[in-house]
């Protein structure tokens, strides 16, 4: 799944849990499926942070990657 993708049915997840009059049952439902995309958002973050590290390690750049504001 991609970042994007992951983002977008995470929103609509949280507007069902908003808007919509929905069971215990449901509501349960739909925060554990928040909850698991949760975990995937960061997860491909951590990934694209490692990323992007390496590659500034490789071509011996100065620039420092900030990862307090995250």
């Amino acid at each position: 799944m991609k970042f994007e993708e992951a983002m977008k049915e995470l929103e609509e997840t949280v507007n069902k849990l908003e808007s919509e009059e929905v069971s215990l049952d449901e509501a349960m439902e739909l925060f554990e499926k928040g909850v698991g995309l949760s975990k995937t958002c960061q997860k491909l973050l951590s990934e694209a942070q490692l990323k992007v590290t390496k590659l500034i390690a490789e071509n011996n750049s100065e620039t420092e990657f900030d990862t307090e504001n995250m």
